[in-house]
Order: C-alpha cells, then sequence, then structure tokens
C-alpha cells in the first residue's frame, strides 16, 4: 500500500512542472483563440538546437562507455520499434470504421519516436535528480528506424495482396534511408556524430545546456497550440483513433518500462534509462515520422495519424507518461 500512496503523490507531483505547465497553457491559449503565434523557422530552430544538444550528450557518453551494456537496451528498443506496430495492426485496424491501412500508418507513427518528448523527460529527470546513462538517448534511432519500416512493409503487403500483387517486392533500403533523412533524426545522429568523434565538451556546457530548459519551453508551448489546432483534423475520423491514442501510448510505455526493467535486473541499466526507454515508447513522432510516412504510405489519411498523435498522442506522452514512468521509477527506488 506504501509503494502505491508513494507513487500517486510522485505522479501528482510531476504534473506540476513548468514543462507540463507551458504545453497546458499552450492549450489553452489555442482554445481561447488567440492570436499568439510563434513563426515556424523558429519551432524548427528549437526542436534543431534540442536534438543536437540531446545527441552531444549521447555521443560523448557512448565515447566513455562500455557498448556491451547498451546491447540490451538498443535490443529492447528495437523490439518495442517494430512490436509496436503490430499492436496497431491487430487492435486499431480492426476497430469499426477504421481502414487497415490508416491504422498501420497511425502505428508506425506511435512507434517512431519524438525528440521533443524525449527533450521534456530528460529535464524532468533532471529536475528529480535521477540519474540516468547518458547514451540512452541514443536508443532514439533504435525504435524509431523500425518502428517506420515496419508499418510501411506491412502497408505495402497489404495493399498488396488488395490489388491482387502479393509478389512484388518491398525495397527496405529507400524507407530507412527516407527516416535517416529526416530533419529530426538527421539533427539527432549529427550530434551523436560530434560527441563521439569530436571534443565537444567546453560549447556544451557554455552554450547548449544552458539554453536546453528555456527552448524546451517554448517547444512545449507550441505543441500545446499545435495539439488543439489539429483537434479539428482528429475530427474527420473514425473516434477510435482518439481512443487509440488516448490507451496506446501508456500502454506502449509500460511495456517498454517492463522490458527496461528486466535490463535493469540483468545488466544494471539505470532507472532513470527505464524511463527514458519508457518515454521514447509512449511518443509518437511529431517531426520525422509524419513526411517519412506520407512518402511510404501515400494512400493513408494524414488527418488520421497526424491528427491523433499531435492532439492527443503527444499531450497524453508528455502529461500523462512522463509523470507515470518518473513516478513508477521514483517509487521503486524508494522501495
Amino acid at each position: 500500500m506504501d509503494f502505491f500512496s508513494d507513487f500517486l503523490m510522485r505522479f501528482l507531483a510531476q504534473l506540476q512542472s513548468p514543462t507540463l505547465g507551458f504545453l497546458i497553457g499552450g492549450m489553452i491559449v489555442a482554445a481561447l483563440s488567440s492570436r499568439l503565434e510563434i513563426p515556424d523557422a523558429i519551432y524548427k530552430f528549437i526542436v534543431f538546437m534540442l536534438l543536437i544538444k540531446v545527441g552531444l550528450s549521447g555521443g560523448i557518453a557512448i565515447r566513455n562507455a562500455n557498448l556491451v551494456e547498451m546491447l540490451l537496451p538498443a535490443v529492447f528498443a528495437i523490439a518495442m520499434g517494430v512490436l509496436i506496430v503490430f499492436i496497431g495492426r491487430y487492435t486499431l485496424a480492426m476497430l469499426p470504421n477504421v481502414k487497415t491501412v490508416d491504422a498501420i500508418a497511425t502505428a508506425g507513427l506511435f512507434g517512431a519516436v519524438s525528440g521533443s518528448t524525449l527533450a521534456a523527460a530528460l529535464t524532468l529527470l533532471e529536475g528529480q535528480g535521477i540519474e540516468y546513462e547518458a547514451w540512452a538517448a541514443a536508443l532514439y534511432p533504435f525504435m524509431d528506424i523500425p518502428a517506420l519500416v515496419t508499418a510501411i512493409v506491412l502497408a505495402s503487403v497489404y495493399l498488396s495482396k488488395q490489388r491482387g500483387t502479393a509478389d512484388k517486392r518491398v525495397r527496405i533500403w529507400p524507407i530507412v534511408k527516407e527516416s535517416l533523412q529526416g530533419s529530426a533524426l538527421s539533427a539527432l545522429l549529427l550530434g551523436i556524430a560530434l560527441g563521439l568523434l569530436t571534443r565537444p565538451e567546453s560549447v556544451f556546457e557554455s552554450f547548449f545546456e544552458p539554453l536546453f530548459r528555456g527552448l524546451l519551453s517554448i517547444l512545449m508551448l507550441v505543441m500545446g497550440m499545435e495539439a488543439t489546432a489539429r483537434l479539428g483534423e482528429l475530427r474527420k475520423v473514425a473516434q477510435w483513433y482518439a481512443v487509440y491514442a488516448l490507451v496506446a501510448p501508456l500502454l506502449h510505455g509500460l511495456i517498454a518500462f517492463g522490458f527496461g526493467m528486466i535490463a535493469h535486473v540483468t545488466t544494471g541499466f539505470s532507472l532513470g534509462g527505464v524511463v527514458i526507454l519508457a518515454v521514447i515508447a509512449c511518443s509518437s513522432s511529431d517531426i520525422s515520422g509524419p513526411p517519412t510516412l506520407r512518402a511510404g504510405i501515400p494512400s493513408a489519411n494524414p488527418s488520421a495519424y497526424v491528427g491523433s498523435s499531435t492532439a492527443v498522442g503527444t499531450p497524453v506522452a508528455i502529461g500523462l507518461g512522463i509523470p507515470l514512468y518518473i513516478g513508477l521509477a521514483q517509487a521503486l527506488m524508494g522501495s
């Protein structure tokens, strides 16, 4: 009983963080039809800065880390990316008024990773003093790419069967290339490479680190405004997408949290790292995923997968998922 009461108190405390406050503030401002606007160029610059910072810290950590320790978490990240797509394929796609191709694309977007949600989780972990392996942020592409590839392959196979051309081969490399060329993943991988191959500690500590929290707050404000704006798109498709976007992120994160605990017990993977693995599984791609899916599954309806991700999935991941997994980790630390 003490475990659950302790967890509940810690969970409620997480909801008062400034990061979540800016997200909710953005949603309220948009709902009140405010004319407040953040230029798209500034939004893209903020995302780039945050992901470069996350990548740099990950690259620096990988340079000094034992790569064997990364193996099991990386395998679990890959497994989660594939598993999330199959979960959506055999749950969401089976519901009334839901087109199979749209469901697969939606599952692919929810299997892919949100760099902004990851950045929010890292900020909250640091604010709570929870230690984690800096290389844990580098698990991002291990989940992101397999999810997008799996979704596009499943959709291609399904459409081929519908057209009677099931023998048509799906080329994997163009899908991987499209994902790697996405702006978010490119920025993250660039940061990892610079952190791994150069010595960026001085510029990291004097420039990127001090700006991180402020930039993230503005990003959360923009995402809150975007979430409210996307609600209109979500109304155009079946209501089951809203249900999926509410339940699936939390379920995905809990499964990943379980995988992370296996790594924690067997390899000493930190509880902070477990939270990061859960958060990237809970998140849904908001930058690189949509254009990749538009190119890979052109027949899917963007209102379904982008609307459900932005309007419901991202607020759930940041507002409920991150506090949930941090609260679980803190409760386990105290047990």
